[in-house]
């Protein structure tokens, strides 16, 4: 009988401070995804899920004091962040940065070759990007506008489930994709993230959100609720459902 495949992706009593000042601010945070697995995680302001995505992919504002993160069966705590998204992890921000001079076909050609360690002439490229753009019904002019230059919010959360298909990430982090998209354009955006799951159903996601109305259209497997930098209750989707019904108060 051969082994049990080491899970994709494994967070082990994780404790991270700040780097400025070494304020703890995560403080034993246990999480498993294996391949093909959507988590969700959720928590109020201040719980330290922002946090948590930052130093998953190696953000220098944080410290990791204790604990071990390992990727496909390797230990990636020390692994600073280039080298963790060549390995194949992806963080959608929050508040994705505007690089003004930059179009979006740049960026895609420039990160695809680091990602995959190969060339693609922009033709190759282009014609990747367009397909994509016409799955996720984006105007075609997109891909040659200055990275999140100008974009709406929604421009700029579309650009990054782009990024998620171009770049074919095996673990995806999403870190509150949702933030500050009114419903159609949060539709757009999941309706998005669905495509490229479908297409990739091996990759896993951890979803970062407040709210429950991502989650309506990503499906998660196991939903976690973070307080106090700590993650104090896992269930599937039915929590999530209590959660919108409670609140946090039962968990705080």
């Amino acid at each position: 009988m051969s082994p049990p495949e080491a899970p994709l992706f494994e967070v082990e009593n994780l404790h991270v401070a700040t780097a400025e000042d070494g304020t703890p601010i995560l403080s034993g945070i246990d999480l498993t995804v294996r391949a093909g697995e959507v988590h969700a995680l959720m928590g109020p302001n201040g719980s330290g899920k922002s946090t948590l995505a930052s130093a998953l992919l190696a953000s220098p504002e944080y410290e990791v004091t204790g604990g071990r993160i390992r990727f496909k069966g390797d230990d990636i705590t020390d692994w600073p962040a280039d080298v963790r998204g060549k390995a194949g992890l992806f963080l959608a921000f929050q508040y994705p940065q505007e690089f003004p001079g930059v179009s979006v076909m740049n960026f895609l050609r420039q990160a695809l070759s680091a990602r995959k360690g190969i060339d693609l002439s922009v033709l190759e490229l282009r014609l990747a990007v367009m397909e994509w753009m016409e799955r996720f019904d984006m105007d075609p002019s997109f891909a040659d506008r200055y990275l999140n230059d100008g974009f709406s919010g929604g421009e700029k959360k579309r650009n990054e489930v782009l990024q998620l298909a171009i770049l074919e990430p095996e673990m995806a982090i999403l870190d509150e994709t949702d933030s500050g998209l009114d419903i159609d354009a949060l539709k757009i955006v999941a309706s998005g993230v669905q495509e490229v799951m479908t297409s990739r159903p091996e990759m896993g996601v951890l979803a970062i959100t407040h709210f429950r109305r991502l989650l309506d259209h990503l499906a998660p497997d196991h939903v976690h609720i973070l307080m106090n930098g700590k993650i104090a209750a896992s269930g599937g989707f039915e929590l999530a459902a209590q959660l919108d019904a409670e609140g946090y108060e039962a968990w705080r």
